[in-house]
């Protein structure tokens, strides 16, 4: 027990002594800590208090140079505002100086208007006391003597306006007549086609005059299948290795000839299969005519047409007018139209289609009693055209009246490519004695002087006596003339008869 007790009191010496023993210790390392902290916050305040130093320097640097900036802009402002007060101060003592100038000025000014005044009503009291002088010594009013002299002047005036007028019209004559010359010269130049010519009959070349027993059929039924068929008159005579197909139409020849050429190639000549060739080749025919007519109309450039019109010109390739070929003349037509169109400043596209439209009565499928210009226009229009374009049409042979520029151009244009020189076939000899019987059938009336057929026969102008026939006279013979070469003459187109007469005074100085 003893033992143990002894053993207790020893732990707990020994734990008391190692408690001191730990105790000191520890207050000796926190007292370390205290201080190591201690100067640890020394350190960092003095370098915290060294970042505020700088940044007050750096802060305050940049204050004082805001400072001077705004200090200088203050001082460049003080200045500019001293200069621009200098300066109104200046122009202050000019528009003083001016003040008072002008004040002097107007009161001259009032000084001189009222001067001004009193001249101006010894003035007025003057010119009426020698109005009224004159009045007294001339026997008129002032209001008379006004209206005469207004009316003199008037008088003058219209006088010398007349003068003036007549002048610049006669030379707008000229001028206008030279141009309009030298446009139709170049028109014409600047075209050249090739005319064909179109007869009334066409020749059907065989290989030998077997071929033709063999057409003509037993007792003449093949030639009567033929002609029935087509409409054209077949004729086989001795000439040799050859057939004549006559026929007005041309279209009808064409189609006969083709339906020979393959009758013949095939070597199956009967009545039934001629019927069956006919039938064929008149539709080829038909579909060739519609490829003419839009070969044409892209050749030209011209679009938009309906497909009756662009049939139509197809079959113009198959028409001739007084031997011209009326598809080559309307080809011809358009052209010139263009060129004389570009002269004058107009459309030629317009004119083109104009031009190439212009003889399409010529081609209906049926033949109406009405001119074929006028029927052209009713054409037309039933097919949509433009406005100007069927006057152009319809007004070509002066059927109608001319509303637009393009009517004259087309009727220039037509007469152009009719009566140029090889464009209408006619024999030669023909052609000059019906010239020689124009001239010949007015010369037989009395009082006619002379006579000339000119422009190929479309004109016949027709000289004569001033002392034998009066204006009156001249008229009624032209009408007569016109009439005669009407009711016994044949002729291509129209002829125009113009009668002149004139008075003639000649003398003599010695």
């Amino acid at each position: 027990m003893v033992g143990i007790i002894v053993g207790t009191v020893s732990f707990i010496i020994g734990a008391g002594i190692t408690w001191v023993t730990l105790n000191s210790m520890s207050k000796t390392k926190s007292k370390q800590i205290i201080e190591d902290a201690e100067r640890e916050a020394e350190k960092i305040k003095k370098d915290k208090l060294l970042e505020v130093k700088e940044k007050f320097i750096t802060l305050k640097a940049d204050m004082e140079k805001q400072v001077n900036a705004r200090n200088s802009k203050i001082q460049s402002e003080e200045s500019r505002l001293k200069q621009r007060e200098m300066v109104l101060n200046q122009k202050q003592d000019e528009l003083h100086k001016r003040r008072s100038e002008v004040e002097t000025v107007r009161e001259n000014l009032e000084n001189q208007l009222e001067i001004i005044e009193k001249k101006k009503q010894e003035l007025s009291k003057v010119h009426k006391m020698e109005i009224e002088r004159l009045e007294a010594l001339s026997g008129l009013s002032a209001d008379e003597a006004k209206e005469r002299l207004a009316q003199s002047l008037k008088e003058e005036a219209q006088t010398s306006a007349a003068a003036f007028i007549n002048e610049v019209m006669e030379e707008a004559k000229m001028t206008a007549n030279k141009e309009a010359k030298k446009i139709v010269v170049q028109s014409i130049q600047r075209l050249a086609t090739e005319t064909a010519i179109e007869n009334a009959i066409t020749v059907f070349h065989i290989d030998s005059d077997e071929i033709k027993g063999r057409i003509i059929g037993r007792e003449g039924r093949n030639i009567r299948a033929l002609e029935a068929a087509t409409g054209i008159e077949i004729i086989v005579d001795d000439t040799p290795e050859a057939i004549i197909l006559s026929g007005f139409d041309p279209v009808r020849r064409e189609v006969a000839r083709l339906a020979l050429h393959q009758l013949v190639q095939d070597g199956r000549i009967h009545p039934a299969r001629i019927e069956e060739i006919v039938n064929k080749v008149r539709k080829q025919v038909e579909e060739e005519i519609i490829e003419t007519g839009k070969r044409t109309t892209i050749d030209l450039g011209i679009h938009g047409l309906h497909p009756e019109l662009i049939r139509m010109i197809g079959r113009m390739k198959y028409r001739s007018s007084y031997g011209q070929n009326l598809l080559q003349h309307s080809r011809e037509t358009a052209n010139l139209c263009a060129i004389m169109a570009s002269e004058l400043g107009l459309n030629p596209k317009k004119a083109k289609r104009a031009g190439l439209l212009h003889d399409i009565g010529k081609v209906p499928d049926d033949e109406p009693e009405l001119p074929h210009a006028i029927l052209g226009m009713k054409l037309a229009e039933k097919f949509k055209e433009k406005a100007d374009i069927v006057n152009a049409i319809g007004a070509h042979h002066d059927e109608t009246e001319m509303t637009t520029l393009l009517a004259p151009i087309v009727q220039v244009c037509d007469a152009i490519s009719g009566a140029r020189p090889g464009a209408r076939r006619e024999i030669v000899e023909a052609y000059i004695k019906r010239l020689n019987d124009l001239e010949q059938l007015a010369l037989s009336y009395p009082g006619v002087v002379k006579t000339y057929a000119i422009q190929a026969g479309r004109e016949l102008r027709v000289i004569v006596g001033a002392e034998r026939i009066n204006d009156t006279e001249a008229e009624s013979l032209s009408n007569e003339i016109a009439k005669k070469i009407q009711d016994e003459m044949t002729y291509p187109g129209q002829v125009k008869i113009t009668v002149i007469r004139e008075t003639r005074a000649v003398a003599f100085a010695k």
